[in-house]
């Protein structure tokens, strides 16, 4: 619908803002706000409000579709880069992009992200990485670290019985279909903006057919790692960064 030719006594349904007002539940010091705020500011930038598809799983991330005002598809639990490639393959001009968390994306979700990215669909994948699954208590995720402890591993993560730590995004680059593969964060104003650059980059990528591009973003879970908002941004610093450090990994 173009709202520029059509009277306003006749418009019967217009887009709201692209992030809304709706209160965020999110707990204090959770990164989720942080990246759903970079996703509007770009989708109202680049005036891509009907032209972006949405896809989140289920976790954290599938509540995105409550704050940001673009079209969503819920996908089943790791599902999302298969329904994404649908829907871009059958909208190639849309901006389609998934949201994911680390529980998702790198545990039961893991063929769908690495045949969609190997064979190079034209979506953005935004992995939200806070090495711990959030909502459902707090247990051992494929990405938490070395001696982490979370809910399933009280001691700690253990590698002779947990296996050792999943770094999907240093897989990920090795693909032949992925054009750009970047690890970000959001716990800082600098590194807020170098996130937004980043994702920005990978929806014009998508938009240009050029492949897939694959955003990690290091996050904090406060609640799930116990701490506070400001200690979880202080442990993201001294622990996370050592194991997935920030930067371009590939763009081509």
């Amino acid at each position: 619908m173009n709202n520029d030719i059509i009277a306003p006594e006749n418009l019967v349904y217009t887009k709201t803002p692209v992030l809304n007002d709706t209160p965020m539940h999110y707990c204090p010091g959770c990164s989720h706000g942080m990246v759903h705020k970079i996703i509007a500011e770009l989708v109202d930038e680049m005036g891509m409000q009907d032209k972006t598809i949405g896809v989140s799983p289920v976790g954290c991330s599938v509540f995105a579709y409550n704050y940001v005002d673009i079209d969503w598809q819920e996908a089943a639990h790791g599902r999302a880069p298969a329904l994404a490639t649908a829907i871009k393959r059958l909208n190639p001009d849309k901006l389609v992009f998934t949201y994911q968390g680390d529980g998702d994306l790198a545990a039961i979700g893991t063929a769908e992200t690495i045949h969609a990215c190997n064979r190079g669909e034209s979506i953005v994948v935004i992995f939200i990485n806070n090495a711990i699954y959030g909502m459902t208590g707090g247990q051992m995720a494929p990405t938490t670290l070395e001696g982490m402890k979370t809910a399933t591993c009280p001691y700690g993560r253990d590698v002779t019985l947990n296996g050792y730590p999943l770094d999907i995004t240093n897989l990920i680059k090795e693909l032949r279909g992925t054009r750009y593969v970047t690890r970000q964060s959001v716990h800082t104003v600098a590194a807020y903006r170098k996130c937004k650059a980043a994702i920005k980059k990978a929806f014009l990528n998508s938009m240009e057919g050029k492949g897939t591009s694959f955003v990690e973003v290091v996050s904090t879970c406060a609640s799930g790692w116990k701490l506070s908002p400001v200690q979880a941004n202080q442990w993201l610093e001294e622990n996370m960064f050592k194991a997935y450090p920030l930067g371009d990994l590939k763009d081509l």
